[in-house]
């Protein structure tokens, strides 16, 4: 049976910040295939590129030269509305901080994409509950941000991430702001996440949680290595 195309597919990638100072080159040359389905752990030292790289994968940071195509699009020169609309419709992402709005609860909170995607009312909140009845969140759909522990947050996070059915899943240190334990059941809902083939990508600093992924990619001066 013939592999399947990449999903993502870096060529040459760099991106040079020149701005006051000296010019930071924090990715030279990067070529990078990623799988539908695969799970990718990003790791490096502070600095080395990796979370402009997560940016880049993200739509969020365009290229200073290079290419990238997103499921099959190529949006290197896209502008800067296509990318949101990219963004929006195929790129979920789960942060260390969690980015949760205060005043809204659960539900509301794993509604905003779809708010800016356009969904209907009716539709939003059928697909936030489910999203987050998914994670085991539902008991705690109405409450506030504050009335939520740190795991409880991350999991409303990754409900928010996936509630519109994105193509990739960009995770930037998800278990950073965790104990160990609640970390351990953070990367127990990626595992069962790659196990429905959802593609993932996760920056982290941590060697045992990288070890969850089908294969780390590490970066070193804005190099893979």
């Amino acid at each position: 049976m013939p592999e399947p195309s990449p999903l993502l597919v870096l060529r040459d990638a760099a991106k040079l910040y020149a701005g006051v100072g000296v010019p930071v080159h924090a990715l030279r040359g990067v070529t990078l295939d990623i799988l539908p389905g695969e799970f990718v752990a990003i790791m490096g030292p502070s600095g080395s590129g990796k979370s402009t790289l997560l940016s880049v994968l993200g739509c969020l940071t365009t290229l200073s030269s290079g290419s990238y195509v997103l499921d099959g699009e190529d949006v290197s020169t896209a502008s800067r509305n296509r990318l949101a609309d990219v963004r929006n419709r195929k790129v979920g992402f789960v942060f260390q901080q969690f980015n949760l709005l205060p005043r809204l609860d659960a539900t509301a909170n794993v509604e905003v994409p779809l708010v800016y995607a356009g969904v209907p009312p009716a539709d939003r909140r059928r697909r936030s509950l489910a999203a987050l009845e998914g994670l085991g969140m539902a008991h705690r759909a109405r409450h506030l941000p504050n009335e939520l522990s740190g795991g409880e947050q991350q999991r409303v996070a990754i409900a928010r991430a996936l509630c519109g059915e994105p193509r990739v899943l960009l995770a930037d240190e998800p278990t950073g702001n965790l104990d160990s334990q609640v970390g351990a059941d953070v990367m127990s809902i990626f595992d069962g996440l790659r196990a429905r083939g959802v593609t993932i990508l996760m920056v982290t600093h941590d060697e045992e949680k990288a070890r969850h992924a089908d294969r780390i990619v590490r970066v070193r001066d804005g190099v893979l290595e």
